[in-house]
């Protein structure tokens, strides 16, 4: 009899779990330990927090809203002392591992209890409250006939880095207000807490500058153009400039205080002195250059030439001109009114691919030059740089700028954003100023995620697996320079929130583990898991992703017969590849791929999909042979 109850209790455990998967959180917490047992929501639930904190409201409203919408229920917010219900409560004394942005979460049959040292740590706590829920929660709509059941776990979670970005270029192409605050919305439920918002380029002035109208009647409009940047065919002079758009500061402070109430803050990006062609349009009289009063506002056609080495190459001048004192009179006025929409601590400068072939012919340049006994081109950015330093500075802020500040001695107190690799970042940290790490070989989410064969092109590809191995703190560098790392987003290709969440997810994923979770926790396979249980969510949310994680990875190299030899790989395990080169569509009745295989000399195409457990799950893709040839070296 002992026996046969101990039997049924282990059953009754075994079952109980196999109804709780394991949670699929993104990031990563710290601790999660699973308990037996669920806890119901139901519509006789409520939220319990003390009264007098409008943070805490606010944080409240914002979970009742979430439940109510995809429940159909009507849960309330209750400053009464409960024991039952979700109880979201401040540490009375404070929890020094957890930090501002902590939080402990406990689920219990009875009740859920959220505690934090600060209202930041209780709107994490919210957002992984969200993804224990079942995934339907993500609807727009009421769901029912479902059990909102969340499994008894113990959660201890804090953040590794304290700045988790992500950049949004809404020069490339405008996005709207609502469009923006889309953005922060996704960012927040996956503990990003900084928008780096790039918002002057060569194709358009984002933001109002009282002291600059022409910025922004002129310089945030150009001609619209559709197909692939940089070969788009030059404006004709009556093609309308009527594409584009600005943000008021009125609009601004309304994303700053909109993001505030996320936990986000905004790093604003004036992009000098190179990028600068929307701003010499409208005021050409910032460059050193004849004919600068000739110069529009890029559309997309070819302006610059970017050798695999080596300086940029500007067809037109496209730099404000650092022997221009005006040009330091406008940076002055720009910052000013910066400084005053965005609190954040930090402003961006820019300072990223500047072509300097106008500079090398300028007599102005070559009069600085010898004024401030300047040795080189790389010296004259310099001097620039702690020039707009200065200027920013005195606005009450910090400088920061892309790795190539560095070029020719960094300002005093200026911190890097590390794009070009981590190179520029770990000089930086050595010369003890602040970091920010976001390589483009890890975290430029513009880059193709899938084969080139199937996606929009970009000029790179950057898979899933490899944006997961980002690690923001090289190996030998003193960890307190590092601030912590973010992805960018650059939109010359992307023209749509839909196709902006194509390229944001997963590989946002990726990067909020690398700047939240702890690195001993980082495991591929778990975390593919993981993303794949929030497509799941996506697709009720109604909102778009790559699925390039499910297709193969293809490679060649050339035989004794010049012939390619065709490699394929997944990223994830458990997928079958199925092929074919007779110009037919695969299935899993075609050869299925077990090893390296030749190209038939006379094939035209191969066609390429994958399957699991006997159901296609990949895209069927299509390569021809000259791309083969080519990716084989075969000339």
């Amino acid at each position: 009899m002992r026996f046969s109850l101990i039997a049924v209790c282990l059953l009754f455990t075994i079952y109980s779990f196999a109804q709780n998967p394991k949670p699929a959180i993104v990031p990563e917490p710290v601790s999660i330990i699973e308990k037996q047992g669920v806890y119901s929501l139901t519509e006789n639930s409520s939220i319990y927090i003390a009264a007098g904190n409008n943070e805490l409201g606010r944080i409240a409203a914002y979970l009742q809203k979430s439940i109510n919408t995809s429940t159909g229920f009507n849960i309330k917010t209750s400053t009464a002392t409960s024991t039952n219900g979700i109880i979201l409560s401040l540490n009375a004394t404070a929890d020094n591992e957890l930090g501002n942005e902590g939080y402990t979460l406990n689920v219990t049959s009875d009740n859920i209890t959220v505690s934090a040292n600060a209202p930041a740590g209780l709107f994490y706590a919210v957002q992984t409250l969200l993804q224990l829920l079942p995934k339907e929660i993500e609807s727009r709509s009421a769901v029912k006939n479902i059990n909102w059941t969340i499994p008894a776990v113990e959660i201890k979670d804090y953040p590794r880095f304290g700045w988790r970005g992500l950049m949004f270029d809404v020069s490339r192409h405008f996005f709207t207000k609502a469009e923006v605050k889309q953005f922060i919305d996704e960012m927040a439920r996956y503990k990003f807490n900084l928008l780096h918002m790039h918002l002057t380029d060569d194709q358009g002035w984002r933001i109002e500058i009282k002291s600059y109208p022409k910025l922004t009647s002129v310089g945030a409009w150009n001609v619209k153009k559709t197909g692939t940047f940089n070969y788009f065919s030059n404006p004709l002079p009556d093609e309308p400039r009527n594409y584009g758009g600005f943000y008021t500061q009125d609009d601004l402070k309304e994303i700053v205080q909109y993001a505030k109430d996320q936990f986000i803050n905004i790093l604003p990006e004036v992009d000098v002195p190179g990028h600068s062609l929307a701003a010499i349009a409208s005021y050409p009289e910032l460059s050193c250059t004849p004919g600068a009063d000739k110069y529009k506002v890029n559309s997309g056609e070819k302006f610059m030439v970017w050798p695999p080495k080596g300086h940029f190459y500007g067809l037109v001048d496209n730099t404000l001109c650092p022997a221009n004192e005006k040009v330091y009179e406008f940076l002055d006025k720009v910052f000013t009114e910066v400084a005053q929409i965005f609190p954040f601590e930090y402003i961006h400068m820019g300072g990223d691919e500047t072509a300097r072939n106008f500079w090398e012919k300028s007599p102005q340049i070559k009069a600085l030059m010898q004024r401030e006994k300047l040795k080189n081109l790389d010296e004259v950015q310099s001097y620039f740089v702690k020039r707009v330093e200065k200027i920013v500075n005195a606005k009450g802020k910090k400088l920061i700028g892309w790795d190539e500040i560095l070029q020719g001695g960094l300002a005093p107190n200026a911190a890097v954003m590390s794009w070009r690799g981590i190179e520029g970042g770990i000089a930086a940290a050595k010369e003890k100023h602040e970091v920010v790490m976001s390589p483009s070989t890890h975290v430029y989410l513009d880059y193709m995620q899938g084969d080139a064969s199937i996606e929009p092109p970009v000029y790179a590809s950057l898979r899933l697996s490899k944006a997961y191995q980002f690690e923001p703190v090289p190996d030998g560098v003193d960890p307190q320079f590092i601030k912590g790392g973010q992805g960018n987003l650059w939109t010359e290709q992307v023209y749509n929130m839909r196709h902006l969440q194509y390229m944001i997810w997963p590989r946002a994923f990726a990067v909020s583990e690398a700047v939240w979770s702890p690195k001993e926790k980082r495991n591929w396979d778990d975390f593919a898991g993981r993303v794949e249980k929030q497509f799941e969510r996506f697709d009720l949310a109604d909102k778009k992703y790559s699925p390039a994680i499910y297709d193969p990875i293809v490679t060649a190299k050339k035989d004794a017969q010049n012939l390619p030899v065709i490699t394929m790989a997944t990223e994830i395990k458990g997928l079958d590849i199925y092929y074919s080169f007779d110009n037919s569509f695969p299935d899993k009745y075609y050869p299925k791929y077990t090893a390296p295989v030749t190209m038939p000399k006379d094939a035209v195409t191969m066609k390429i999909i994958t399957y699991r457990n006997g159901k296609p799950i990949g895209r069927m893709i299509t390569i021809s042979a000259a791309d083969l040839k080519k990716r084989a070296g075969i000339k």
